[in-house]
């Protein structure tokens, strides 16, 4: 197991965002958000109109990718810094069929930033780390945390029991069978106190929220999962109630990002502090509620990308990721260097004047904030040790996808088939050897995962 931990090395500040600015990081992570559900990246039937102004004044970025294909994977190669070929959590259950939690040894972003002086909050989905074992949030860096520790706890809006630091705490309103508290209002209410309480010092703040990931188990019951107090705007659509049901939950996270744009901006933080989007992985398909019905999963040049959450194509790990940072971010930006979440942790760093620890699979995406640019022959890759293996690793516009231990990996050229449907594997030998090398030089072992 490759463990980026302790040492650290120096770095200056290439990017002109100077590490002296030391601004405030809030970093708003989706759960299930398809590329192609905000109005900014295409969306027409769903409103978006707080990340659509977020987008307008900051950059947006077309070639963003989760961590994985799955929740608890693509948050630890976030908070670690690691691709999920050296990262602790790989996947949603081990080969043992049990959750993985991070161990001392696996350095976060949170551990980072504290030490240089931040103060780190988190609220809402952890994925990471299970109660009483070394992986919870305020074992990992976090000075403060409310919300689920595992995926199938946060299946629930109307909670009985939430986790607040290391202990449980009970929302009175959902007790005794009541449904009175939901849970998104509890976690922006734990945002803004958060924002006002700590308005004086520099702050890292991590909102993994849980919209709009559907209640799984209601979906396997009436095929509506997507829960919400009302419908809103799309009460009187002619949809299925499923569908309505995922707009208004989109709609209403979308309200929670502007009304957290608004608190920044009367407590004087507006300036400085840099604010991320970004969503998990791409969109899943629950119950009545179909990805094509919104065509979540985005398109590129009109091209629908193919796959969906749980996938290694395009339309399960593409993502939409949006930054804003007013004086330091060119308002109404784009940038198509491609980028993944093991970048954030380096980024995060320099941007706080922390050292970046050694050892990393990310690289520092300052430069791109400030218009710049990566180096564009850097291997990303990702891999899922499910029952159907996948691995796959994008260089440059070329991207190579591994299905089953042992096959021929498909080959794809992202600029001229962005829907990964001609396979130039059999044409483009050459290029297809350097991916299928970077991919297996990528790949570590673990006791708790195996690809088959």
């Amino acid at each position: 197991m490759w463990i980026a931990a302790g040492a650290a090395a120096s770095v200056s500040d290439p990017s002109g965002l100077a590490a002296a600015s030391r601004p405030n990081i809030v970093f708003i992570l989706a759960d299930d958000l398809g590329y192609g559900d905000l109005g900014c990246y295409g969306q027409r039937r769903i409103e978006t109109p707080n990340l659509d102004r977020l987008a307008a004044d900051g950059m947006r970025f077309t070639d963003a990718y989760g961590g994985s294909a799955v929740c608890a994977p693509s948050r630890c190669s976030f908070l670690t810094g690691l691709h999920t070929g050296h990262c602790r959590i790989r996947e949603n259950r081990s080969i043992r069929g049990e959750r993985v939690s991070l161990i001392p040894q696996d350095l976060t972003v949170a551990e980072v930033l504290s030490a240089a002086g931040y103060r780190t909050g988190a609220i809402g989905k952890w994925g990471v780390g299970e109660a009483c074992t070394t992986g919870t949030p305020n074992k990992k860096g976090f000075n403060e945390w409310l919300g689920f520790l595992n995926q199938d706890h946060a299946l629930a809006y109307y909670p009985a029991h939430l986790w607040r630091n290391e202990k449980e705490w009970f929302p009175k309103g959902n007790q005794g069978m009541k449904r009175e508290d939901y849970v998104q209002d509890l976690f922006l209410k734990e945002t803004l106190s958060f924002l006002g309480r700590n308005r004086e010092h520099p702050f890292f703040l991590y909102l993994p929220y849980t919209l709009p990931h559907a209640d799984s188990e209601r979906s396997r019951d009436t095929g509506d999962g997507y829960v919400v107090k009302n419908y809103g705007a799309y009460a009187q659509r002619d949809w299925d109630s499923a569908d309505r049901g995922y707009a208004a939950c989109v709609s209403r996270l979308d309200a929670d990002v502007g009304r957290i744009l608004q608190e920044l901006r009367t407590l004087g933080l507006d300036e400085r502090t840099l604010v991320l989007f970004a969503s998990d992985n791409g969109p899943a398909d629950e119950g009545r509620h179909k990805a094509t019905f919104f065509q979540s999963a985005g398109k590129i040049r009109g091209v629908s990308l193919r796959g969906r959450k749980g996938d290694l194509y395009e339309g399960g790990i593409r993502v939409p990721a949006i930054a804003r940072w007013p004086g330091a971010i060119a308002a109404g930006s784009t940038s198509s260097s491609p980028w993944a979440f093991m970048d954030l942790m380096p980024t995060f760093a320099e941007l706080a004047g922390a050292d970046i620890p050694k050892g990393l699979d990310g690289v520092s995406i300052a430069p791109l904030l400030r218009g710049g640019s990566l180096p564009s022959n850097r291997p990303l890759y990702w891999e899922m040790p499910s029952e159907r293996s996948q691995q796959a690793v994008r260089m440059e516009r070329w991207k190579a996808v591994r299905v089953g231990v042992g096959a021929t990996p498909q080959l794809y050229d992202l600029d001229t088939d962005p829907g990964e449907q001609h396979d130039l594997a059999g044409s483009e030998t050459d290029r297809l050897r350097e991916l299928t090398q970077a991919m297996d030089r990528a790949h570590a072992e673990s006791p708790d995962y195996q690809l088959r």
